[in-house]
């Protein structure tokens, strides 16, 4: 089945560094973008079950608008007759909902109003269907049932399988198949039993108050419409945005490498400047000629590209030659415009800054007389 919205698109004119909407909605691109910031929350941030459970709630989102769009679609064909006595507040409701095309997952206070009437509609039209044992009179035709929770729309990739750039590049606002109405139960059950329980398998430590009346929806009341979670994705999105975003975009706007390998440069570094001051100053004791010291260049130049590229946390041949580190050694082209340019005036400055301590050194011990011991 086809998707019912547009995948969202980058905005290749954004003359600014995007928000923490911007991506998790996919409108970004690398090294700014969802798979980059998966990355980064995983391995550095070390909170990726946070974004893992905003994700959960955007897609259990996604998962209501798919199957209340294909309600209202069967309704405005026409329903049989022996359906239409039963269901006519259920048709009144779906008809009232309109198309519902704005892209899911948003945080409730960046939502238009008429998005929020929508999803106030629809998480109403939802806790009202659950009430009457889940039957209002439709049902959309062709569903998969509980297959769908098997999907790769659904199933999130974990950190164990955050491997290549291409994981998250898809488009899975929508999904692909039809949806029951015991997926989103299990979908919302889900999200519960991994994230919230105390005890669960990747808790997350929210509020009480906020955790103890999902737990109450969900178990006690039945209910299962994305509002039962507004109020901890509000909460995660401005603890992420408050948190971890400002540093993800500190590290992969301004700089394009990890920490290990940062840690890698610095040992180099100081190695190779302890080797060319060593290389230097037994130069200078044997006399040697200043045509012979020239070689200090190399571990010098070695020894200080590395330094600066620790100290500034940007490789500068990678940034100009377009590429930006997302695991140890593993490296994605930088496609985000303004982040590229970015980081190209960055490069730029560290290589002058670099080159000019090169230069002073290697003038330095060239020119400094020599004294035989």
């Amino acid at each position: 089945m086809a998707h019912n919205s547009p995948s969202p698109q980058p905005d290749l004119n954004r003359n600014r560094l995007p928000t923490l909407f911007e991506v998790l909605s996919r409108r970004t691109l690398a090294p700014v973008d969802l798979f980059f910031y998966y990355i980064y929350m995983r391995d550095q941030q070390r909170s990726v079950d946070y974004l893992d459970f905003w994700l959960d709630v955007a897609q259990h989102m996604s998962m209501c608008r798919h199957y209340v769009r294909e309600l209202r679609r069967s309704v405005m064909i026409g329903t049989p007759d022996g359906d239409k006595s039963g269901s006519k507040r259920s048709s009144a409701l779906l008809e009232g909902l309109g198309d519902m095309h704005h892209p899911a997952g948003g945080p409730s206070m960046l939502s238009s109003e008429k998005e929020k009437n929508q999803d106030a509609q629809m998480s109403a039209y939802l806790r009202e269907e659950a009430a009457n044992g889940g039957n209002m009179g439709h049902s959309p035709a062709g569903s998969v049932g509980s297959n769908i929770r098997h999907t790769e729309s659904n199933d999130r990739p974990r950190p164990s399988f955050m491997s290549s750039p291409q994981v998250l590049t898809s488009d899975s606002n929508s999904p692909e198949h039809t949806v029951a109405r015991a997926d989103i139960r299990s979908s919302a059950e889900k999200i519960l039993y991994t994230f919230l329980l105390p005890g669960a398998e990747r808790e997350i430590i929210l509020p009480d108050s906020i955790t103890h009346e999902i737990i109450v929806s969900i178990e006690e009341r039945g209910r299962d419409d994305p509002e039962v979670f507004d109020a901890a994705k509000d909460y995660v999105f401005q603890a992420m945005e408050r948190d971890a975003f400002p540093g993800f975009l500190r590290a992969k706007a301004l700089g394009n490498l990890v920490p290990p390998s940062l840690m890698m440069r610095l040992i180099i570094g100081l190695l190779a400047m302890f080797g060319g001051f060593w290389a230097a100053f037994v130069l200078i004791f044997l006399d040697m000629s200043r045509q012979t010291r020239i070689w200090l260049v190399l571990p010098f130049t070695i020894g200080v590209y590395a330094l600066c590229s620790h100290q500034y946390a940007i490789d500068p041949i990678l940034a100009l030659a377009g590429y930006s580190e997302y695991t140890f050694m593993s490296f994605s082209r930088i496609r985000e415009p303004y982040v590229r340019k970015l980081l190209n005036k960055r490069a730029i400055m560290v290589l002058t800054v670099s080159t000019f301590i090169t230069a002073c050194l290697v003038v330095l011990f060239i020119f400094v007389p020599g004294k035989r011991l």
